[in-house]
């Protein structure tokens, strides 16, 4: 994986987990412009991973890494919430599956 790659995905995890974070918010405050700029943002997640030209499984396998290493860091330094020992160590099994994808397929 080149580093092009890693920073399409690090670009597209901070897109999907803000779009879903400003959802929320918008759901939360009853605002649908918030909402609608969160589907927006969504969308441009999609666009920015597929960037990278991989089988799709091998592309979204690897990519589930990323998301859930973004999200649960976004948790933890924005949401201020008490991140478990268990999430922790289900984050490291999810990475060991993405390089294990990573390295799988040729």
């Amino acid at each position: 994986m080149n580093i092009l790659t890693w920073f399409i995905f690090i670009a597209a995890a901070f897109l999907e987990v803000a779009g879903d974070s400003v959802i929320r918010k918008g759901l939360i405050g009853n605002n649908p412009i918030i909402i609608i700029l969160g589907c927006l943002m969504l969308s441009c997640y999609g666009l920015v991973v597929n960037l990278v030209k991989w089988d799709f499984s091998k592309l979204l396998g690897v990519y589930a890494a990323f998301f859930a290493l973004i999200s649960i860091l976004w948790g933890y330094f924005i949401f201020k919430e008490n991140v478990s020992i268990l999430t922790w160590i289900g984050l490291v099994v999810m990475i060991l599956g993405a390089l294990i994808i990573q390295a799988g397929q040729k």
